[in-house]
Parts: C-alpha cells; sequence; structure tokens
C-alpha cells in the first residue's frame, strides 16, 4: 500500500493551520488525510485549536469584550497565560477569527489573517465527505485529541463527543476512513473497549505522555511497540525517533524503530514534515535563510524508503510529488 499523505492541520503551509481553508486545500492538493486536533468549548463543542490556548492563532486579543477571559492555566505540567477554549462558548468563539501561528516564517500565510473561522469538528468531516464525493476517493480524518486528561478534569472529556460526532457521520467503524491519535495512553485504551476506530499512540522523541511515566522512547523499544499493539492500530512516531539528527543537525543512521513496530504489527506514520530550512536536517538545507525553503523531496525519500507508511506534512503537495516520483521508479 502506498504511504499516506497526511496533512499536518490541513495545507498549513500555505493557509492559517485548522482552518476549513486549510483543510479543503490540503485535499486538492492530493492529501489522503487531513488532522485536525480537538479541544472542547465551555459548552462542549470540538473544535480544531492546535492548543486550547488561541492567543496565537485566533484574534482574541484584539477583541475588548474578552479582555477579561485572560488567564494562566498549567496543562500537562506547563504553564501558559492567555485565552483557552474551554472559557467560551461556541458562539462565542465564532466572533473570532484565525491568524498565522508561525508569521515570521510564513509571512505568505499571514495575508489570510483574520478571514478565517474556528472550525467545528462537524463541519470538517462534512468538508471530508463531500471533496470526497467530488474527487470520487475517500478523504480520511485524523482527529488528535489534545490533553484529554486536562480535559477530563475540567468536566469536558473529549471522548464521548468525539464518538458521538463519528457516529453521527457514520464514521465509527474499523473500515471508516478515520484515525484517533494520543500523546496520552489512557483515553486510548478507554477507547480502544469503545470503539472499533483505528488508534494511533502518538511518540514524541523526549519526554513521556501526561498520563504515563514511561517515557516515550522506551515506548519505542521492541517490548514497548508489543504493548501498544494491544490497544492501537499504529504509532504516530516524531522523525527523530526514526532518523535521528546529530548536533549540527545532519542525520544519523536509522533506528529500528520502523522494523520493530512493524514486527509488532503497527502501522508507522513519521511527523512532521515541513518544507523550510529551519525545519529540514542539514544536508537538505538550501541558502542561510532559516526561512526559505530547502529539499524537503529529499527528506521525504528517507523515510519513504524506511517503510513508513504515511507522513504528516504542512506541504501535501511536496509530499505527493515525492511519493508520485518514487512509485514511478519503482516501476
Amino acid at each position: 500500500m502506498r504511504p499516506l499523505i497526511i496533512a499536518h492541520r490541513g495545507a498549513s503551509g500555505y493557509r492559517p493551520e485548522h482552518t476549513l481553508e486549510s483543510y479543503r486545500l490540503a485535499v486538492r492538493t492530493g492529501a489522503d488525510y487531513i488532522e485536525p486536533d480537538l479541544v472542547s468549548t465551555r459548552d462542549g463543542v470540538l473544535v480544531a485549536r492546535h492548543e486550547h490556548e488561541i492567543s496565537r492563532t485566533t484574534d482574541v486579543a484584539a477583541h475588548p469584550e474578552f479582555a477579561g477571559r485572560r488567564t494562566t492555566k498549567t496543562t500537562d505540567g506547563e504553564t501558559a497565560a492567555g485565552w483557552f477554549t474551554e472559557d467560551f462558548t461556541l458562539s462565542e468563539l465564532r466572533t473570532l477569527r484565525a491568524i498565522e501561528r508561525l508569521p515570521d516564517v510564513r509571512p505568505q500565510n499571514a495575508n489570510f489573517d483574520g478571514r478565517f473561522e474556528i472550525p467545528t469538528f462537524d463541519e470538517i468531516l462534512d468538508l471530508a465527505r463531500v471533496e470526497g464525493e467530488r474527487l470520487g476517493r475517500p478523504i480520511g480524518v485524523y482527529p488528535e485529541t489534545k490533553h484529554p486528561s486536562f480535559f477530563a478534569g475540567v468536566g469536558l472529556a473529549l471522548e464521548e463527543p468525539l464518538m458521538a460526532t463519528l457516529r453521527r457521520h457514520g464514521l465509527d467503524s474499523a473500515q471508516a476512513p478515520v484515525l484517533i491519535q494520543s500523546f496520552e495512553v489512557g483515553n486510548l485504551v478507554d477507547l480502544a473497549g469503545r470503539t472499533r476506530v483505528r488508534l494511533v499512540q502518538l511518540l514524541d522523541s523526549t519526554g513521556a505522555p501526561a498520563d504515563r511515566a514511561a517515557p516515550y522512547r522506551e515506548m519505542a523499544s521492541a517490548d514497548g511497540l508489543a504493548v501498544i499493539a494491544e490497544y492501537a492500530y499504529g504509532i504516530g512516531a516524531h522523525k527523530d525517533l526514526l532518523a535521528p539528527r546529530r548536533a549540527d543537525g545532519s542525520l544519523r543512521p536509522a533506528t529500528s524503530v520502523v522494523d520493530d513496530a512493524h514486527a509488532a504489527g503497527l502501522a508507522v506514520h513519521a511527523w512532521t514534515f515541513r518544507a523550510e530550512n529551519l525545519f529540514l536536517p542539514l544536508e537538505y538545507r538550501i541558502g542561510a535563510d532559516p526561512n526559505s525553503r530547502g529539499d524537503i523531496i529529499s527528506e521525504y525519500e528517507v523515510f519513504l524508503r524506511l517503510g513508513v507508511d504515511g507522513l504528516f506534512t504542512d506541504h501535501p503537495d511536496t509530499l505527493a510529488a515525492a511519493r508520485l516520483g518514487l512509485l514511478t521508479a519503482a516501476h
């Protein structure tokens, strides 16, 4: 099976992330799956934001009517000041507009600031269905439950509204083009007992899940992967777990994680691929400007040759080109 093109927060290299326009562009430039990060509003509606703190991705700071909502919260051990989705109803969030999260890196995306609303999970599923019908191919959706322990702790658990929404759209089966991902373990284990929808355990290259003491690198060992296979379909692995980097940013030889995961029966999806030099291995940077685009095609080829089953990318069109190139060469 050819590796999946997973549009990371949509086509976020070209439009402000987690907007319907970002997801729509991702589909039209070749994505197989679109990825919404899900957080909750005060009235229990799932919306797409990378974090529940929204000062970097919306114009909330420019709304004087919400100045009193600014606060400080601790999530998964990290303290942040700002505005948080769980303090707003959906109708209040509808008055905000998205802004580019990385304006210094992607100033062209900032041209779209103020144009797009925060979408609901329902709207994203509707978009995937409509675009799939238009193109004659299924468009998958790859939601991440963000900070599930935090949201459960404030009475806004994400799992039931997530499953209820999938049921409403007829997407609550193992055959549905849906993959549910989480950095935590407990909510995936809970979901495994409640749904046949495929689950993906996210693994960072450092740290540990918020609800577990075992570090991600231990979970990525052969023994750890065997445990994950008891409740998950696959892993979403930080690319440094698969092909780590030296201190100067150049690539080291690949690890055995892809082979070990496949031996355990797990799919492997690698994250995150971005075209700018800032994010690329040393050998694939072009020029000295960290915000200029480098040779992302060559980076993709490294991971495609490792045998990964999918890649999360901010630039789905470039991955479509790399995948086509390798498939054509193979024939």
